[in-house]
């Protein structure tokens, strides 16, 4: 009787059930949790891109049926000189924010690295444009870019800058200064992600770095570069997804002008499917851009790995 009253003790169909019972418990409320996003992302995010996919080959207007048109729309684009603007434009604007970003931002994050006073008063600072209402930072700077009255152009013709330029009013300059004003809108953001990759080099690394008689930036290339390289890594793929994405600044600074100088795909999009009601092309349009997103991720995948092998 001794020994077998362990052995009845120790049977699953006794142990496990209360168990499996409070697994399958933790698993609806772990669903219960995350089923309201993944609704939310199927009706507002997965139906309508396989909606695109579809009215990419139709010429629908958003009123009654949406007739079949096959590659008409596509054919179309390649025709188009405002599509080629504003592509060359979002390929203008994503190479020269791109690396301007980047740049501002690891610098940034060098400098907020330290242990100084106020180095908290000073993170906020710079993060804070990022969530600062898009439409008040555009009256901003179109104030601090105005040609006559400008605080900018005023000082540059304070230092001998006989003719500054009209920025926002002008051809040559409006893009220039959109990607001024989109470099440091984000910049905050992504000095955060360097910050937190910079926090995670180990403090042993610069120590061995010194014993060795390297300077300060030697040890910026031989041991920070090499370490950010994931955080890096992401911060470009964010950056590049995001550059060509861009929309609402230059939609509040700019509008796409002066002219077509800084109308970009995204903009495109909109004025061929929200003004013109011309959703069969806006979606081909758009298809486009998501393909080009896609390539331009692949290839920087690509290349990661490489490095990485």
């Amino acid at each position: 009787m001794t020994s077998t009253t362990p052995e009845v003790a120790r049977r699953p169909g006794r142990t496990e059930r209360p168990g499996r019972r409070l697994a399958r418990r933790n698993a609806l409320i772990g669903w219960s949790f995350i089923l309201p996003n993944f609704v939310g992302f199927g009706v507002l995010t997965l139906i309508p891109v396989i909606a695109l996919f579809y009215l990419a080959f139709t010429s629908w207007n958003a009123f009654g049926t949406a007739p079949w048109v096959g590659l008409d729309n596509f054919t179309r684009m390649i025709g188009d000189s405002s599509f080629y603007t504003s592509l060359t434009n979002t390929l203008y604007y994503t190479a020269l924010h791109i690396p301007l970003t980047l740049g501002a931002a690891l610098g940034l994050a060098l400098l907020l690295n330290k242990k100084l006073r106020g180095v908290a008063f000073f993170r906020t600072a710079a993060f804070f444009p990022y969530i600062t209402s898009i439409v008040a930072i555009a009256v901003v700077w179109n104030m601090l870019f105005s040609p006559e009255y400008g605080p900018i152009n005023q000082l540059l013709t304070a230092v001998g800058v006989d003719n500054p330029p009209g920025w926002t009013t002008s051809s040559d300059w409006s893009m220039p200064a959109v990607i001024i004003v989109g470099t440091w809108r984000e910049m905050g953001y992504y000095m955060l992600l360097f910050l937190a990759g910079l926090q995670t080099i180990p403090p042993e690394l610069y120590e061995a770095a010194r014993m060795d008689g390297a300077g300060p930036w030697q040890r910026f290339r031989n041991v920070t570069l090499p370490s950010l390289r994931p955080t890096t890594f992401l911060v470009t793929v964010l950056l590049t997804i995001g550059s060509f994405k861009v929309f609402d600044l230059i939609l509040v600074m700019t509008n796409g002008g002066p002219g077509q100088s800084t109308l970009v795909l995204s903009q495109f999009i909109y004025q061929k499917g929200f003004v013109e009601n011309q959703f069969g092309y806006a979606s081909a349009v758009s298809i486009v851009l998501f393909l080009i997103c896609i390539a331009v991720t692949v290839v920087q995948f690509l290349v990661n790995k490489r490095r990485d092998a």
